[in-house]
């Protein structure tokens, strides 16, 4: 029997979860919300996914629009087992109350403070702790690129020190009203707010980061340093690590992918659902070891990379795996990023 899902918002991370739930074995989609009409409403009619206002929408607005609708989110709500909020930020704080009224379970994005939920989550780094749980939090971009390489990291070496630099994306490709447009912007809260959110994942990691935005719409880069407290053998240690955890794709340096623009190639030569990259990218490179202190790169791509964690967490709340192996495995052949 499959378990009934919703996805209330659909836009950047919406949409892209909405196929990612419509792809799985164990899963329905029983419908979408979008507060006004617009081409993403559309594609999700185009789609045959069942189309819901939420807000203060006006039904008529999509009426005229040729959108016909299912019904409200209240009415969506009524219909499924859980709910993805992948509503703007800080909205999903206000959302929760109409999940508890309804009775549905709710997964919320990283855009939500971590108290949004009873547990934030990493499907490499603790799915277990989202097991039965009502109210999860699939932590935001940044944070769910570091807890994959913690969980690397963490059982083969120890982690004694760990700075991170975060050079941002200033917005993602769609955003047409946000800037730097020629500028590079420090981050003045010292240290970032990414560290402490890792450690809603792992509270004793001895993360700091700091973080600058950059006028580029593509990806996020991590420069990475991390005092081990064990040495590995040496790099080609650290990169087999990498090479055989899930969600973690390796460049070689004959594959000439100097930066950003070329791992996005890739991603579009590879066609994998809106031409995303979901894993973590490691430069083979990039990749130093000074004795115990390991430098990297790594680079994420914001508009995606959490679309497979919230399957996963789907799968902890709902009890539909008996462990993360499981649950990743089956959810990264469903969206192509392993064999069939």
């Amino acid at each position: 029997m499959k378990v009934r899902v919703a996805v209330n918002g659909f836009g950047t991370i919406g949409k892209r979860v909405a196929d990612a739930i419509a792809r799985q074995p164990d899963m329905t989609l029983v419908g979408v919300t979008k507060t006004r009409p617009s081409f993403e409403a559309g594609r999700a009619r185009e789609k045959g996914y069942p189309l819901f206002v939420a807000g203060s929408a006006d039904v008529a607005e999509f009426e005229k629009a040729g959108l016909p609708v299912a019904g409200t989110l209240a009415d969506l709500l009524g219909r499924v087992d859980l709910v993805v909020d992948a509503a703007p930020d800080k909205v999903g704080k206000e959302n929760r109350r109409l999940y508890e009224a309804a009775g549905v379970k709710a997964i919320f994005q990283g855009g939500e403070k971590a108290d949004v939920a009873e547990v934030s989550f990493n499907a490499l780094g603790n799915f277990a702790a989202a097991r039965g749980k009502r109210f999860v939090r699939v932590v935001s971009c940044n944070t769910t690129g570091l807890a994959r390489a913690a969980s690397v990291l963490r059982p083969a070496w120890g982690i004694g020190r760990w700075d991170a630099t975060l050079v941002r994306r200033a917005s993602d490709p769609a955003e047409s009203k946000k800037g730097p447009i020629n500028g590079i912007l420090p981050t003045f809260h010292l240290p970032s707010h990414h560290g402490p959110d890792v450690r809603t994942i792992f509270p004793d990691l001895p993360i700091a980061t700091t973080a600058v935005v950059v006028p580029t719409t593509l990806m996020h880069v991590h420069v990475n340093h991390v005092r081990l407290e064990r040495a590995p053998a040496d790099v080609a240690e650290v990169l087999a690590a990498f090479r055989r955890t899930p969600r973690f794709h390796l460049f070689a340096p004959w594959e000439r992918v100097d930066g950003t623009p070329q791992v996005m190639e890739y991603a579009r030569d590879r066609g994998i659902g809106f031409n995303d990259m979901m894993e973590n990218v490691i430069w083979e490179d990039g990749v130093r070891l000074d004795d115990r202190d390991l430098y990297f790169f790594q680079a994420i791509h914001q508009e995606s990379i959490v679309v497979p964690e919230n399957i996963d967490a789907i799968r902890a709340m709902l009890d539909l795996a008996p462990d993360a192996a499981t649950s990743i495995a089956r959810t990264d052949r469903a969206l192509g990023l392993a064999p069939a």
